[in-house]
């Protein structure tokens, strides 16, 4: 008698009553966010090491011309000392016109001729031994120029913390999302119990352990998670298809670079929904036939 009533498993836990459509709309939705955070996560500590890197690979060199020379011609000699540093790929100096263009969007056409711009020369290091920002002061000294280095080491440090921020911000956000599916899962596993309880007492009188009767429900809800995590992982990953395939080789933007690796992150997705699932409903079930004994 058992078997066959634990066969029937649709009749010990009523749809309509326990909601179950309901429940698998809002764990897709939470996997769905879930995975959209855990993708953003990975996309700006990615974004964050691009910019640290391109910040270690570059300096920029502000050069002030001696008595009787040009900035051009100070930046050019500051751009053949420092080519010949240990550390240094390629050193140049920066036109009027490539400085206008850097400036143009911020202050526009208008002022820009009549604006006094820095001479400076942009230093391309190398990135496995890159040079120091006090070698190439070393360096510029010794050659007779007077000039200000920046190796962006201030910048480095502030995109640094950033991305930490970000990435702990983003990892607060998927854990909340996940204990928020687990409240959900148990809050309609009780409300399954509460309305199969005639049931689950059919079952204890015909030597059913909690045990398996637990078991059903975990079963049961388990499933019904991994089918709702396997939908939000989808939806998630029609949304990053469509986002890289929008930005091209960049991903989304330079702020946001989607990689298609990161389809890889979303694939644990129906797994962890029906673990999450089958340790709310056990423990929700071993409580409710816990306080049905007590009651009895």
């Amino acid at each position: 008698m058992i078997g066959r009533l634990m066969a029937r498993r649709p009749g010990v836990v009523p749809r309509n009553a326990s909601g179950e459509p309901w429940l698998a709309a809002v764990v897709a939705v939470l996997c769905f966010l879930a995975c959209l955070s855990a993708v953003g996560a990975v996309a700006a500590d990615r974004a964050a090491h691009g910019w640290t890197r391109q910040l270690r690979a570059e300096a920029t060199v502000q050069v002030r011309p001696r008595v009787g020379e040009t900035g051009a011609e100070a930046a050019a000699r500051a751009a053949q000392t420092l080519a010949g540093v240990t550390g240094v790929e390629e050193a140049a100096a920066m036109d009027r016109e490539t400085a206008e263009a850097l400036l143009r969007p911020w202050v526009g056409d208008a002022v820009l001729p009549d604006l006094p711009l820095p001479y400076l020369v942009t230093v391309r290091l190398d990135p496995d031994a890159p040079a120091s920002a006090v070698s190439l002061s070393r360096a510029l000294a010794e050659g007779g120029v007077d000039a200000t280095v920046d190796d962006h080491s201030l910048w480095r440090g502030e995109v640094e913390r950033s991305a930490a921020l970000i990435t702990v911000l983003a990892a607060a956000a998927f854990l909340a999302i996940a204990l928020a599916a687990a409240a959900a899962i148990a809050y309609a596993t009780r409300a399954g119990l509460a309305a199969g309880r005639s049931v689950i007492r059919t079952l204890s009188l015909n030597g059913a352990t909690d045990g398996r009767i637990a078991g059903l429900f975990m079963r049961r809800f388990g499933l019904l998670a991994a089918a709702a995590g396997a939908i939000g992982a989808s939806l998630a990953a029609a949304l990053l298809i469509f986002l890289r395939f929008l930005g091209g080789s960049q991903g989304l933007t330079q702020a946001l670079p989607l990689a298609w690796s990161d389809l890889l992150l979303l694939s644990p997705c129906p797994l962890l929904a029906a673990t999450v699932a089958v340790l709310a409903a056990r423990f929700a079930a071993m409580k409710v036939l816990g306080s049905d004994r007590e009651d009895g």
